[in-house]
Order: structure tokens, then sequence, then C-alpha cells
């Protein structure tokens, strides 16, 4: 339990109310970390920060409203300001780029890419001060392989993994580390209707080499490593963790004989 060190750090995690928001949430409070979960879901919210415990609350916020992160950010920083901050709200409007609406293209990208820009500056205001501090962002292999059919989705993850690099660059002087994890296929409740379907659930776990597909732990996982001062010498990195689905393209070509 005390490997990752991670014992008494405040942790403010976005999107909580979510399938892996609430994992990240769990994996860090199992590591006796005094989680902070950001959510526009307060009712979920309240719940998740009783379960949680060991000081845990919930803030009501929009990080795509600059006025309810700065106030989310006051409240934390009256409690001593965050030692870790996970970015992992997101949102996903599908369609074909042909036809995509300029209200969705911006929606997504306001919350998904600026909204993890004003929530690194907000929070990481005390990290600065302070000399040290992580900042974990939630991008996706869409951001490096561009997915059809998502509007923005892939533009404003691979937007996220970049955002990540230059807050790596500018802040690893002063003590701050920027890393992302980037999901493949993960099981979550938004997901779940995809794997209502025996057949399709078959089809996708042998696309992926390790013949499953993810958990939201799965990320968890992944993030507390890089969260905690066990991974002190890791910034401006992305840790694919999709069961090496990323890595597929050739074992997809037809070569008779083999």
């Amino acid at each position: 339990m005390n490997w990752l060190q991670l014992e008494g750090k405040i942790v403010v995690v976005t999107g909580a109310a979510g399938g892996i928001g609430q994992a990240l949430a769990r994996a860090f409070a199992s590591q006796a970390a005094r989680v902070v979960v950001l959510d526009r879901d307060a009712a979920g919210l309240e719940a998740l920060a009783q379960d949680l415990g060991n000081g845990a609350f919930g803030l009501a916020c929009d990080i795509s409203r600059p006025e309810e992160i700065a106030a989310a950010a006051d409240r934390v920083e009256a409690e001593g300001g965050a030692d870790v901050l996970v970015n992992n709200a997101a949102i996903l409007r599908a369609g074909p780029l042909e036809s995509v609406a300029e209200a969705d293209w911006s929606a997504m990208l306001r919350i998904n890419l600026t909204g993890y820009l004003l929530m690194a500056q907000s929070f990481g205001k005390a990290m600065l001060a302070r000399g040290e501090g992580a900042l974990v962002h939630i991008a996706s292999i869409a951001g490096s392989q561009p997915q059809p059919a998502s509007g923005a989705y892939s533009a404003s993850k691979a937007a996220t993994l970049m955002l990540s690099r230059q807050l790596a660059q500018e802040w690893g002087p002063r003590g701050v580390r920027s890393n992302c994890v980037s999901p493949g296929l993960v099981r979550t409740p938004l997901s779940e209707a995809f794997y209502a379907d025996p057949e399709v659930k078959a089809r996708r776990e042998r696309m992926v080499p390790l013949r499953r597909i993810a958990t939201p732990g799965d990320m968890a996982d992944a993030a507390l490593f890089l969260a905690s001062p066990r991974a002190s010498y890791v910034t401006g990195q992305d840790i694919v963790v999709d069961g090496g689905l990323s890595q597929s393209l050739m074992g997809l070509v037809p070569r008779p004989g083999y």
C-alpha cells in the first residue's frame, strides 16, 4: 500500500462520476490519498465521496466553465492545494466530418482540450508554488489512430497529447510532471451497448492481442503509477493501455503461407 507513496496526497479527479472516473477515484482512495471528485453530476459525486471516505469530497463542476473551475480550485486550495490532478472528463458527439455541426465540434474541444488546460492552470498554481506535483491526462488511442465518424474526438485527444508534452516542457523545471494515459477499448457503462451482442463482443476481443477488453481499473492502475513518486523521472510521456491493439496493424495484412 505504501509503495506508491500517495498516502495523504490531495488528488483531484474530473469526470469522476463516470466509469473510468470512478475507477480512478477508488484507486487513489485505496492508496490512502484524499480524493476530490469533480463532475457535473452532483448527486453521483455525493454518493461517491461518501463511499471513498478518508476526507474525500465532491464538487459540482463543468470544466467548460472557467468560473466553476476557479471556484473548485479555491475550495481545494483552502484544503492545502492539489498534489495530483487527473484530467479525465470528456465527451464524444459522433458524426462524420463532412456534416459535423460547428457547435458539436466546439463543445468537444472546449471540454476535451480547453477544459484540460484551464484545470491545469487553476490547480497547477499550488503545485508550481510548492515546486512539485503531477498531472495525468486521460487521452485515447484515438489521438494517434484516427477514429472515423467521431467528429472532433480524435482531434481533441491528439491535442491533449501535445498539451501534456508542452506542460511537461514548461513546468518540468519547476518540479511539475505531466503525462498521459491512452485507453484503447474499455468496457464502461457508456460503451456497454456494444458488448450486449456476443458476436460483436467476440469480434472486438479477437482484435486485441491480449484477447480481452480493458476495464476502467486497467486505466486507473497506469494513472496511479504516473501520479506517484515512483514515476518521479517520467514526464512528457503517454502510456498506451490498449492490450496491444494499436500495434496490430501488420497482423491484419493477409500473408499466404504464414
